[in-house]
């Protein structure tokens, strides 16, 4: 963990580079230095309907989830959110100055007794070290 979700709006993609959006993010989760690299995971969807605000359909948004295993204290989240969450809006204020477009994120906490894990990505990033 953490697992990073955007949900945005389908207009989104005429302005903003949605993949480079991801990369930023994963870089930003990587750089908080309190999630592990391997178990960063990035992925984004563009809403198969929407309906913003007054109903312009200008209207776009992002919405950024972190799910994180529990464990951490307030404080050490908080800074991840805020770092994360800055880092997403420095990469998309081009836009935001341009374009009529809402920001959001939330991290909040999985119960690491409610959610088992297996996987070998750890393996092959020592693999790909040596």
């Amino acid at each position: 963990m953490p697992h990073i979700t955007v949900d945005y709006s389908p207009n989104v993609e005429g302005y903003v580079d949605v993949a480079g959006l991801c990369n930023v993010l994963r870089l930003a989760a990587a750089q908080t230095g309190v999630l592990p690299l391997a178990g960063i995971r990035v992925r984004a969807f563009a809403a198969t309907h929407v309906s913003i605000a007054d109903g312009d359909t200008q209207h776009g948004y992002v919405d950024i989830a972190v799910r994180l295993r529990g464990g951490r204290d307030l404080e050490t989240r908080k800074r991840a959110t805020a770092e994360i969450f800055e880092a997403a809006r420095l990469y998309l204020e081009p836009a935001m100055q341009t374009h009529s477009l809402a920001l959001s994120f939330e991290m909040r906490d999985i119960d690491p007794d409610l959610s088992p894990k297996c996987g070998t990505i750890r393996d092959h990033m020592k693999k790909a070290e040596q």
